[in-house]
């Protein structure tokens, strides 16, 4: 029988919203304190179940175009303008998401959402959900997390008083101000339950995800990790085809490939942790750099592991740095603890690490890639038996990996095109 895989939307949201958090420490936790305080207001004015649905979903995505880290710092600024945004994060949001079906109008409210409300006169795309997602955002800038709460809901108050007119529309503050007058908002905001709030606010016919939709969304997962750095701009694309066809030449089945494609545009999700300069270092790494990169499997593992549907995938994704004699990280796994697909995912990881052209070096030919793998098989580090699949496959899988990264390479030329 056919594996069938059904996935929440909401917990893939919630997972990738967990790892945007980990670009800093200064935006932890802040895109769910979006979404709440969004659909709170949402609430208040009586939209629609699917408009808070919508808005949940943007909040908790809302700055996912703000990939270097200066430009998530720089949004945290209350007198932040769209118009002088380095790179405009608004708007590579908006591309990044708008392609995938189920992201559509979310994408639309992202777009907008450091757009005054005036500006709506001009253009009519400036939707009520884009102005309720800016005050949320700019609510939350305001706070102060290191002094109680409820001392500084009247300072908030009357700074957002003050951009009434210029920047948000007045019901929209009028229902913030009648919200802010509820205690518990404020404690809401500034707790841990804010997660619970955001699961109990799950939608009731919660969109499940087939293997199509999340293979699509997987890879926009993959852009989002990949496009930090020119130099993994196209790596888990290139992982992807690579360890797919590796486990189609292994036998899986159909289901079990496609499930490792996924799990391929994932295997790098915790490198959101690992700051822009160390991804770009050209050099050997000191050992303080390299024990931060050893965290980037770990992350992908405690990001995916909220979504049981994912086990299998998220044991492929971050055991790709598991060695078979024991001596990888972060687990310290042996080959009694790894599967056949954790043993493909690492192959196919060090295959198009050094097959990929890099900005500072050209990738490897056949010949050199291929010493390397037999090293590591000698060396207790790699599967001898899926390392033979690929050399015997060597020039149908490398085409593969070249095509797919062709492809993800013009991709990243728009993205940089849109960010200048």
């Amino acid at each position: 029988m056919e594996l069938k895989l059904e996935v929440s939307l909401f917990d893939m949201v919630v997972s990738l919203s967990d790892a945007l958090d980990l670009i800093s420490s200064t935006v932890t936790g802040h895109h769910k304190r979006v979404a709440y305080i969004a659909t709170s207001i949402a609430d208040k004015l009586d939209l629609s179940q699917q408009e808070k649905e919508e808005l949940l979903i943007a909040g908790a995505l809302h700055d996912v175009g703000a990939l270097a880290l200066n430009k998530k710092l720089s949004s945290l600024m209350f007198d932040f303008n769209a118009s002088t945004d380095v790179g405009n994060h608004a708007e590579l949001g908006y591309q990044t998401l708008h392609k995938f079906s189920p992201f559509k109008r979310v994408a639309k409210i992202i777009r907008y959402h450091h757009t005054s409300w005036k500006e709506r006169k001009k253009n009519s795309n400036v939707v009520l959900a884009a102005n309720i997602l800016y005050l949320a955002d700019r609510i939350d800038v305001l706070i102060d997390f290191e002094t109680e709460i409820l001392s500084q809901t009247d300072r908030i108050k009357d700074q957002i008083k003050e951009y009434q007119t210029d920047i948000f529309f007045s019901k929209v503050v009028e229902a913030f101000l009648d919200v802010a007058t509820k205690d518990a908002f404020w404690f809401n905001i500034v707790s841990s339950w804010v997660d619970q709030f955001l699961v109990n606010s799950t939608v009731k016919n919660c969109v499940k995800l087939d293997f199509e939709l999340l293979l699509r969304l997987a890879q926009i997962f993959g852009r989002i990790i990949d496009f930090r750095s020119s130099f993994t701009a196209t790596h888990s694309s290139g992982v992807a085809a690579s360890a797919q066809r590796l486990a189609r030449l292994s036998g899986f089945s159909r289901a079990k490939f496609s499930m490792m494609r996924i799990a391929g545009y994932l295997h790098d999700l915790g490198k959101l942790a690992i700051p822009v300069e160390i991804l770009n270092k050209t050099g050997k790494l000191t050992a303080t750099e390299f024990n931060i990169i050893k965290k980037h499997t770990f992350y992908t593992y405690q990001i995916l592991d909220g979504i049981p549907e994912l086990a299998e995938i998220k044991n492929w994704a971050a055991f790709h740095h598991e060695r078979l004699d024991g001596a990888g990280y972060p687990f310290g796994l042996d080959k009694d603890k790894l599967s056949r697909g954790a043993r493909i995912m690492g192959v196919a990881d060090v295959f198009t690490a050094i097959t990929e052209d890099r900005p500072y070096r050209a990738g490897m030919e056949k010949e050199q890639a291929t010493k390397i793998l037999t090293d590591m098989v000698q060396d207790g580090a790699v599967d001898g038996s899926v390392v033979q699949v690929l050399v015997d496959n060597y020039e149908g899988i490398n085409h593969i990996r070249k095509s797919a990264q062709a492809i993800e390479s013009e991709e990243y030329k728009k993205f940089r095109q849109r960010s200048i």
